[in-house]
């Protein structure tokens, strides 16, 4: 049997993208490798947003491109954001490649791969093609948890962002297809799914006027589905918190008290320079009625440290965001510019050392601020879905709470369960505790 090995890059997005290629994959009757050296059809999924995935890509490449003058019928495939955004350059820059594809264009990898990944013919395929993959078959890293895609594209005009370069304009799923995918995963037993969109909350408004909806609207419409135990979105802005969906988190049952709101500066004078559409007060305001309305909800967040022009007064502010939320977890990244995007070319671009040396501050500060809301959840009974064993100690188990906190703990449960755990430590990330009771089969 030829074997495949997929390595996937980037964001949720991109892992949603990589189940579909491998269950494409596995349908032309591949199976999966452990490792790229042990591979016939070498693929690789890749994002943009940053440099450091690009250097990444580079370097297994070069490895790849290696293994292939061994054996020159091992297939090179390179998929994603960083296709896209080199489409003109890609076989250029990387000759080695045999197949490239937008991340729009994933339905099409099978017949450009050939039956078994023969037959390729060298060439830049489908980047211009876009097609959810709701409907290609599927890989899923656990029975029990599922993406859900829901848009894709973006109509926002962030000046450091090259999505919408790279995945187009924001296009909506119709309801009702949605909807049928959730009854039919939950039917195959699926328990926990994640909406997707890179903006997911602005979801549904350019299907205006044949169909009038929003994203409280679906968040309702997937609740009432039997036997969807949880759901979570991902990434919303800030922008789209409107009132029916703030509502739709507080009452349906199924939705997750966690949310991820990226913040990207607490200073509203970059965020205008990010062209973020909102500043410190309006994203301080919005905290305020998510936490009024769902109180026990945690908050993660991104942050980007070094955007052009940001004073030591612009950073100051930004951590004083992060101490006045409280958030209970958060991505930080040092600003990396990105060829093509308006950011890239503004002045005052801050030096490296100087990025570093915030962003070690800021983390230091995440991190404190965390561990402190994690010891609050000590002496608790937390609902868990068990995922597997822990990765540092197999003796126990591992989950994550409806809060998105990731527990290990003493206990007796198969992966798929919800169990209840009796907090008794806590660290900046994890939980740690002991098998309370079972809540469901």
């Amino acid at each position: 049997m030829r074997r495949y090995h997929v390595t996937t890059f980037g964001c949720q997005m991109n892992a949603h993208d990589s189940e579909r290629i491998k269950g494409m994959l596995e349908d032309l009757g591949l199976g999966e490798a452990p490792t790229r050296d042990d591979a016939d059809v070498v693929v690789f999924n890749t994002c943009t947003i940053r440099e450091k995935p690009d250097t990444k890509l580079a370097a297994y490449l070069g490895e790849a491109a290696a293994r292939k003058r061994d054996d020159p019928d091992r297939v090179i495939a390179v998929g994603g954001c960083y296709a896209e955004a080199q489409r003109e350059r890609i076989f250029e820059l990387y000759p080695q490649v045999d197949v490239a594809f937008g991340p729009g264009s994933i339905a099409h990898l099978a017949d450009w791969l050939g039956a078994g990944g023969v037959g390729v013919a060298r060439g830049r395929f489908g980047l211009d093609d876009r097609d959810f993959a709701a409907e290609l078959p599927h890989h899923r890293e656990r029975s029990f948890q599922a993406w859900v895609q829901v848009s894709m594209g973006c109509n926002s005009v962030c000046s450091y962002c090259i999505v919408p370069s790279v995945r187009g304009r924001e296009q909506s799923r119709r309801p009702g297809e949605i909807v049928a995918e959730v009854t039919r995963l939950a039917a195959e037993g699926v328990r926990e799914i994640t909406l997707l969109g890179q903006n997911v909350n602005s979801w549904g408004r350019e299907l205006a006027p044949g169909i009038d909806t929003e994203f409280g609207e679906l968040l309702r419409a997937c609740d009432a589905v039997d036997g969807i135990e949880r759901i979570r979105f991902t990434s919303p802005h800030p922008k789209d918190f409107r009132e029916p969906v703030i509502a739709a988190m507080a009452e349906c049952g199924a939705v997750c008290e966690q949310v991820h709101l990226p913040l990207q500066s607490g200073s509203t004078r970059i965020l205008k320079a990010m062209r973020r559409t909102y500043g410190r007060d309006r994203y301080l305001e919005l905290v305020a009625r998510l936490r009024d309305a769902i109180p026990d909800l945690a908050i993660g967040t991104d942050i980007i440290v070094g955007f052009p022009g940001e004073t030591e007064e612009d950073f100051n502010a930004t951590l004083e965001v992060v101490e006045e939320v409280g958030y209970d977890s958060a991505f930080t990244f040092v600003y990396s510019p990105r060829a093509g995007t308006e950011a890239a070319t503004m002045p005052d671009q801050v030096p490296h050392e100087l990025k570093i040396e915030r962003v070690e501050r800021l983390v230091e500060l995440t991190q404190r601020i965390a561990r402190e809301r994690n010891a609050g959840r000590v002496g608790r009974v937390e609902e868990v879905l068990v995922e597997g064993p822990s990765r540092t100690e197999p003796s126990l188990l591992r989950g994550r709470t409806r809060r998105n906190t990731t527990v290990n703990f003493a206990g007796d449960a198969r992966p798929g369960e919800l169990v209840t755990v009796l907090v008794e430590s806590a660290t900046s990330t994890t939980l740690r505790g002991t098998q309370h009771a079972l809540v469901a089969a």
